[in-house]
């Protein structure tokens, strides 16, 4: 036996306890301590055999360190057979999660028992694989057809109550895992009730998989292992159990072979990576209990209400009692939506509305708040008036943090006596939903206020990047890049709503054009004016179609017209008469005689803009590494998780034909597609962005 799992007998009930700490992953010695615990049951001559889980759960999923490596006998799929095939008795006591490997253990036993917090699903499709220890085999039977599919294409979670309903559990029960487990057990031998092996009851009835499948592709948007997961449950239907075993695993491991799984594993562990920073080992974060807010409009009240929800005290300053007024409405609207997702209680409402926020209209109420955020007009001289107030009232150490998309931090925390206290927080709207935030850390920023960023973000449940000071920071240098480049394809001949069809086929939720309009024409409006008040680099193209949308009052979904008219409401998509002229009068003013473009060419562009702009921003070191511009894309810019992130999606397309084409395109705009000196270092050393990511963690 491995220490990996515990024997013990207890009359005639062999009990294998998982001993893996932190979660009980399976890994190898706890699949060889399986299948020695059973064989040593039953020479031992015990009747049934009991399997829980010591600590926090039961086998929570596969063991993450055993990624990337050569699979060990014995692996998961003959341990979940040999389990299945005892000839004793076989329980499963459950606590905690049991996702992925653990489910299909458990089903692989005779009978399961919970305790009522426990959770099981199969997550798989979302590392872009499929269930592949006989999950898409046992689950159907157990629960059904509809039932599984739902579970496995979207990998939820689901509680102990419902999969009692389901017949995945055959009892919940409040106690220990061992406690439940060994009465149950007694239980059943008492009652004589026999082995009941999954694999031998009856094939469920089939459905219209071939419509489910269409279904699932289309949801997916081009993410293919929610699709193939629908065959393999198919197979569960229409071929005997070993026959349908062996279909599941041909499709796992078709999936195995993909990008679209290597960019998937790549988010999953880069999303753990990205806020672990060498420069704040041992930085003790300072206190943070009550916050600030200025500016109670949308953004404002998103933080706010993220705040709240997270347990912080929030005062919220606006300029007049009815301003602030209106941003606890905002407030108590997304908290109120909260309440109907079950997220929080009706008392739970009450006590953050009228307990936990303050209202105010004077800075001196901030004077005791550990860190205060500013989400005021994007403009320097109002950060800076804000600024100069906040260090005049807020308390020594108190971290004064900008929410600004784009302007200098450093510019910001030079107006203050203070500058080591200042810091970009950079949301995204909503804030209380996306999970993005850029810690912009300016020249002076301090080590513990750094750190202070992180913990507020984690403690907001946040995707936390590190970004430095620039334009833009990460994301919206990046987006002002990849969004100029469909710009000039749309001076060149494309139109708006082709380049979006385009993107939105590679797997973006939205393309560029229906997310301007989501967003608001007039922010794009308001930079580009920023922008040519500074100086426009002669060299650069421009154009100004855009901007008499904007002069004509059309600003998006907001005032029902921009580059879609929205007519028949925000999900009424229809391209606006009005663009397609002015792009035209554009392309005539300007001499450029249209061509057409397909959709692989506007991709194609489209990525390697995005891609040569954020080799620039890792090569300047406004981003660490290549990771935390992945996980800027994917969490605040719909970039497609599956594809892993723009790097990540560029070291699998190849990263010396991306350079060969940026260099052929600069023959026609060397300014815009000056190719990124980092890019050229590593295609000229043969290495890739993930080599960046390795060295960054040794």
């Amino acid at each position: 036996m491995t220490e990996a799992i515990g024997y013990e007998l207890d009359g005639d009930i062999a009990i294998l306890k998982a001993q893996n700490p932190p979660v009980n992953a399976l890994g190898h010695a706890v699949r060889v301590g399986l299948v020695e615990g059973l064989e040593r049951a039953e020479r031992d001559g015990a009747k049934a055999v009991l399997i829980y889980g010591e600590g926090a759960t039961y086998f929570a999923g596969a063991d993450i360190r055993e990624f990337g490596k050569p699979p060990l006998e014995p692996m998961l799929p003959g341990v979940c057979d040999r389990i299945e095939a005892c000839p004793l008795l076989v329980v499963s006591a459950m606590h905690g999660t049991a996702l992925g490997g653990g489910l299909e253990v458990a089903l692989s036993t005779h009978y399961r028992i919970a305790v009522p917090a426990t959770r099981v699903g199969l997550p798989e499709v979302l590392l872009g694989i499929l269930p592949g220890a006989g999950g898409t085999q046992r689950l159907p039977r157990v629960a059904g057809v509809e039932a599984a599919l739902d579970m496995i294409t979207t990998g939820r979670h689901v509680r102990a109550d419902e999969a009692l309903e389901l017949g995945i559990l055959d009892k919940v029960e409040e106690g220990t895992p061992r406690e439940i487990g060994l009465a149950y057990t007694r239980e059943l031998l008492a009652s004589g009730a026999p082995r009941r092996p999954v694999g031998e009851m009856a094939a469920p009835e089939p459905v219209d998989f071939d419509a489910v499948y269409e279904t699932v592709l289309k949801k997916g948007r081009g993410q293919i292992s929610p699709a193939t997961a629908v065959r393999a449950v198919q197979a569960a239907c229409e071929l005997p159990f070993r026959e349908g075993l062996a279909r599941e695993r041909e499709l796992f491991m078709e999936l195995m072979d993909t990008d679209q799984r290597e960019g998937l594993i790549h988010a999953f562990f880069s999303e753990r990576a990205v806020s672990k920073l060498p420069e704040l080992k041992g930085v003790e974060p300072r206190d943070l209990n009550a916050i600030g807010v200025i500016g109670g409009g949308t953004m404002g009240a998103g933080i706010a209400t993220a705040a709240l929800l997270a347990g912080l005290t929030v005062t919220m300053l606006e300029m007049s009692p009815e301003a602030a007024e209106a941003a606890k409405g905002r407030i108590s609207g997304n908290l109120q939506g909260a309440l109907k997702r079950g997220k929080i209680s009706a008392a739970q409402f009450e006590t953050l509305t009228e307990q936990a926020l303050t209202l105010a209209t004077d800075y001196d109420a901030l004077s005791d708040a550990d860190l205060v955020i500013e989400a005021v007009f994007e403009e320097m001289d109002v950060k800076k008036k804000v600024f100069s107030q906040l260090d005049a009232v807020c308390k020594p150490g108190a971290v004064l943090a900008t929410n600004t998309s784009y302007l200098d931090v450093n510019e910001i925390a030079a107006i203050t006596s203070r500058p080591e206290d200042v810091i970009g927080l950079h949301f995204f709207s909503p804030a209380h939903v996306m999970k993005l935030l850029e810690v912009v850390v300016a020249d002076k920023t301090a080590p513990d206020v750094v750190a202070t960023g992180f913990a507020l973000g984690k403690r907001l449940r946040k995707i936390s990047v590190r970004a430095g000071v620039c334009d833009g920071f990460i994301g919206n240098r990046i987006l002002s890049t990849y969004r100029t480049c469909a710009d000039h394809m749309i001076l060149d001949g494309a139109s708006p709503y082709q380049i979006d069809k385009a993107l939105e086929a590679f797997g973006f939720a939205m393309g560029p054009f229906a997310v301007a309009d989501l967003a608001g024409l007039d922010i794009g409006w308001a930079v580009r004016k920023r922008k040519r008040a500074e100086g426009l680099d002669p060299r650069a193209r421009d154009s100004s179609y855009a901007d008499k949308l904007c002069e004509d009052g059309h600003f998006g979904q907001k005032t029902g017209k921009g580059y879609y008219d929205y007519a028949a409401g925000p999900k009424s998509r229809v391209p606006n008469p009005d663009v397609m002229p002015l792009i035209e009068a554009e392309r005539a003013a300007q001499g450029i005689t249209p061509r057409d473009f397909s959709d692989e060419e506007i991709v194609r562009r489209y990525m390697a803009s995005m891609v040569n702009e954020a080799a620039k921003v890792v090569g300047e070191g406004i981003a660490r590494r290549p990771l935390d511009v992945d996980m800027t894309l994917l969490f605040g810019y719909g970039f497609p998780r599956y594809r892993g992130g723009p790097l990540k999606w560029a070291d699998l397309e190849g990263l010396p034909g991306l350079l060969a084409d940026i260099r052929s395109w600069a023959e026609e705009d060397a300014y815009f597609w000056e190719p990124a000196p980092l890019l050229e270092k590593l295609v000229a050393e043969d290495r890739n962005f993930d080599d960046l990511n390795k060295e960054a963690a040794s």
